[in-house]
Formats: structure tokens, sequence, C-alpha cells
């Protein structure tokens, strides 16, 4: 951005809001980060809350909300099964609801509006790598569909704001992300397996470990989806963001246990219900429209999550 703008970006203190926070004022930008604290934590604001241009405020989306701003991100939502299945109904008005009060927001003020969408919107996929095209192989009623289809009606009232009112939108579908400020308890495969290393415990791994990931750096991520909102507006997505270099699940446990120099071993789990069976996205898109792909090797980005993940563990919050 050539010049200051007034961002608000909604659940800006989770995971990926607060690095989005950071790299937006850091940028020069004047940020409002709204936030329930439903999952996220005061603690990954740390560096901005006495920051001139960077502004909280308490609230749920899915109730309205009325702020002057130039830019608005939603990335409001739990995004691990642990804290999306606690409450399934609010996760499915968070995505809902949330999305269509903050499109109203963008249709009165005319400005951009990112939608942080997720992989999890192909579900167990056919197809392999996921293009954009592909239009996803969902359960609609199954422990996981508040937030898979919660994300796909999100997506739904993006492009139909946008075919009937115009309001410029840009739809990123998020894959697998990691890096600091995780939370080590949300029951992902990375900060779970960081965590149980550490603590020298049993590495969960559920199957045989077959199942296939793709791991995205945090900062890589970031930079996908500031690029994406300086793209034209004819420009809306959805895009894929993430890492096309694929792992099977059991490879990740093992080189886990390698960089923390855990004597962990493995305990096999059976399968959680409606798990994908494979998770890769086709970045042909991302590689034209935003001359993105990521950079960050996996081996450093888990190198700096453990690193994070051992202060919060010898912190006296984590129990």
């Amino acid at each position: 951005m050539g010049k200051s703008y007034r961002v608000l970006v909604a659940g800006g203190s989770g995971f990926l809001g607060s690095h989005l926070c950071e790299r937006l004022i850091n940028e020069g930008n004047r940020v409002i980060c709204v936030d329930n604290f439903c999952t996220g934590r005061e603690e990954n604001l740390a560096s901005l809350l006495q920051h001139p241009r960077f502004s909280l405020i308490r609230h749920d989306i899915t109730a309205p909300i009325d702020v002057e701003v130039d830019a608005i991100y939603n990335l409001a939502s739990p995004a691990s099964p642990i804290h999306y299945q606690k409450d399934p109904i609010q996760t499915a008005k968070t995505s809902c609801l949330g999305a269509l009060h903050l499109l109203e927001l963008a249709r009165r003020l005319g400005c951009k509006i990112f939608q942080a969408s997720t992989s999890e919107v192909y579900g167990d996929p056919f197809l392999h790598p996921q293009p954009e095209s592909y239009w996803g192989h969902v359960n609609p009623i199954g422990l996981r569909s508040c937030y898979d289809e919660g994300k796909r009606m999100a997506e739904t009232l993006f492009f139909d704001y946008h075919r009937v009112h115009g309001v410029k939108i840009k739809v990123g579908r998020i894959f697998n992300t990691y890096g600091p400020r995780m939370d080590p308890q949300d029951g992902r495969v990375v900060s779970n397996f960081i965590v149980q290393a550490l603590q020298d415990a049993a590495m969960t791994v559920y199957g045989k470990g077959e199942q296939t990931r793709s791991f995205c750096y945090v900062d890589d991520l970031i930079e996908a989806i500031v690029r994406f909102m300086k793209t034209p507006d004819f420009v809306t997505g959805p895009i894929n963001l993430g890492n096309p270099t694929e792992y099977r699940v059991i490879d990740l446990a093992h080189q886990i246990v390698a960089l923390t120099k855990s004597p962990s071993k493995i305990l096999f789990c059976p399968l959680p219900s409606d798990d994908p069976k494979q998770r890769r996205p086709d970045i042909n898109l991302a590689k034209q429209l935003l001359d993105w792909e990521p950079r960050v090797p996996l081996e450093q980005g888990l190198m700096h999550t453990i690193n994070y993940f051992e202060r919060e563990i010898k912190s006296p919050a984590f129990s």
C-alpha cells in the first residue's frame, strides 16, 4: 500500500489474524482488530496493544458492526476441529452471519473485503491436487459440517454480493498453515506433534498416518493475502493459498521427533469422522495472479514453531 489505510481485521487476535495485523501496521496502516476472543488471545497482540495506529474492539461479528474503514479482512472463525466442534451452531453462525454483516459493511463503504475461506470447502476430495474449479466432496451433516458448509455458504454470500451489489471481494482458500502463535492445544497436527514431542509424550497418529497434508508457513501465507488484496477489482478468486509440497502425516511425526530430539514413540489411533485422506493445493492461479509461491522450507518453519512452543509450554498459562 502506498499510503496509510484504515483496515478492519475480524478475528485479528487469532493465529493468522494477529500476524496479519502486525504486517498491516508495519506497512503504515491504521488497524482496527475486532474479535470476541472465542479462540483468539490478547497475548497474540502484545506487540501492538500500545501502538498508536492500532485499536481493539471486543465484538462478535454474528451481530452487525459499523466502523469507517478502507478495507476489510474476515478471518473470524474457529479453525481447528476441537474448537469449531465445541459449539457447532456458533461456528456456523460466525461463518454465515459474520460474512453477511461484513459484506453489508463493505457494500455501504464501497471497500474491498477479503474472505479467509478454507481448503475444507473441498471436503474429502476425489480430485488431487485440488484446483479452484473443483466443487468438492463434502458431508453436509457430519461433525465437521458446521465449519465446512459454513465456509462454503460464506463463499456463496461473497459472490452473490459481488454479482448483485458490486462488492469488491477477494476469496482465498487457505490450506494448512502453521507457525508461532498457534494455540498449543488446538488439536491440529503440527501443534499436536510439537507439544507431544516437547513433553516426551506419545505422538498420536490417526489411522496409519498415510493421509497427506501440505504445510504453509505463516509468513508465506500472510504475504499471499496482502498481495491478493492489492490485485485489481476483477481478481475475485477463489484462489488457493497454501504450499503444494505434500507430506504424509507419519513422515511429519518422524521429522518433528528428530528436530526436537524427543524420545517420543508413535501411538496409532482410529481415524476421526470425515478426516480427508489427501489435501494439497493446486497453486497455479496464485503463481499467475499474485506472483506468489511459498518460500519457507518445512524444516525452517518447524524450527521457528518449535522454539515458540518451547516458550509457551514453560509459561504459567500453559496447562
